[in-house]
């Protein structure tokens, strides 16, 4: 009889908790074939990072494997080594152009601005009302460009969040390529519009120098600006309600903020959005007994291996001064996030403002999670600064 556990990413428990899941399939189905998903499933550590990092083996781009990639899909994210190289090269010394130390501060003007309004009210939603606004307003002032209405594109991103579990639920695509259209619609706008200071600007000025084709820089503008913004507004909402649930780690941080830079990668690790991300085998492949043909999906379980014990020392426990600390959370290899250095510093900045904040944040209620598989995000988080108002 086979009891090893079944994987059901859009199961309710395991929305909420996929942890212990995640720790038996290590045990039981480190690699494994998922039939709704059709791919191959990987759990381990290492198994994932040698799939994220061998790039010759395992493409991102599925032209390799004869698929066909219609030019609005193609961007950074649709691209390999060596064909990746100018443009990955382009925006990683955009990004360094940037100010984070002038993000920061902006970050935190909001923050303290939104809780000063916040503390008033007997309680309110942290993801619609904190979340959303400071990741919009960083990824529009890091990307460069005019900052769209908040309730508009959240829910862009959250179509784009569902269209991304489509191999799941394959009635979620519709709603996705609707977002997909509408995000489209404003990349042309911030394209038509005069420059201003950030990534975008940057990579404009420079594109025809590194010879970036133009659909290559209007795609990956708007895959830049999603990811930001659903990064940040994601593990902000995690990382929150780790701290509201273990006031201890906030209190820590506290009496000794040489934690911060450490704990900010230990809390992402430990609950981060990205569950995974995945491949396709270029040739026939062998991890551990397993075989994988060319054409096969590779799903990494970036969470499952972010908790892998034969990485990370007591892994189920948060460690604030972890080092090294190599999660996956911002990927790895020639895929790996580009923002990474901003996603850090829009979390350390939200940490601080906790920190600096009128009074104690506390839960106000049960927190709902989004019914998505790939991106793990909350809903709903409601909480207040008002102490009889918390929840128990």
């Amino acid at each position: 009889m086979d009891l090893a556990p079944v994987y059901d990413p859009l199961d309710h428990q395991t929305l909420v908790d996929p942890y212990p899941l995640y720790a038996e399939l290590r045990a039981n189905r480190p690699i494994f074939w998922h039939d709704t998903m059709r791919s191959w499933v990987l759990t381990r550590y290492r198994d994932c990072r040698d799939v994220l990092k061998n790039y010759q083996d395992y493409a991102r781009d599925r032209r390799r494997v004869g698929e066909d990639v219609p030019e609005f899909r193609q961007s950074l994210q649709s691209l390999d080594p060596p064909h990746q190289a100018p443009l990955r090269s382009l925006l990683m010394s955009s990004f360094r152009n940037q100010e984070p130390v002038q993000i920061a501060q902006r970050v935190q003007g909001r923050l303290q601005s939104l809780f000063d309004r916040l503390a008033e009210r007997d309680t309110f939603d942290l993801m619609t009302e904190v979340a959303a606004p400071i990741a919009l307003s960083v990824t529009s002032e890091l990307i460069g460009v005019a900052e769209p209405d908040g309730p508009t594109y959240a829910e862009i991103s959250e179509g784009i969040a569902y269209r991304m579990d489509a191999g799941l639920a394959p009635e979620r695509a519709a709603v996705g390529d609707s977002a997909r259209h509408r995000l489209n619609q404003l990349v042309e706008n911030w394209l038509g519009d005069e420059d201003r200071p950030g990534v975008l600007s940057d990579v404009r000025n420079r594109a025809q120098q590194a010879q970036v084709p133009e659909h290559y820089i209007r795609n990956t503008t708007g895959m830049m600006f999603n990811a930001s913004y659903g990064t940040i507004y994601a593990t902000a909402g995690n990382v929150v309600l780790t701290l509201l649930r273990r006031p201890d780690l906030l209190d820590a941080i506290r009496a000794d903020p040489r934690l911060l830079p450490t704990a900010v990668d230990e809390l992402i690790r430990y609950d981060g959005p990205a569950q995974g991300t995945s491949r396709v085998a270029v040739c026939r492949m062998v991890v551990d007994d397993t075989v994988i043909e060319p054409g096969d999906i590779v799903l990494t379980l970036l969470a499952a291996a972010n908790r892998d014990p034969d990485q990370f020392t007591d892994p189920e426990r948060i460690v604030l001064d972890r080092a090294p600390n190599q999660h996956l959370s911002f990927g790895w290899g020639p895929h790996a996030c580009v923002g990474a250095l901003f996603g850090r510093a829009a979390i350390r900045e939200l940490i601080v403002g906790l920190l600096r904040a009128p009074r104690r944040l506390r839960l106000a209620g049960t927190p709902t999670r989004r019914p998505t598989a790939t991106v793990r995000t909350i809903g709903i988080l409601p909480v207040t600064f008002h102490p009889e108002f918390a929840a128990d």
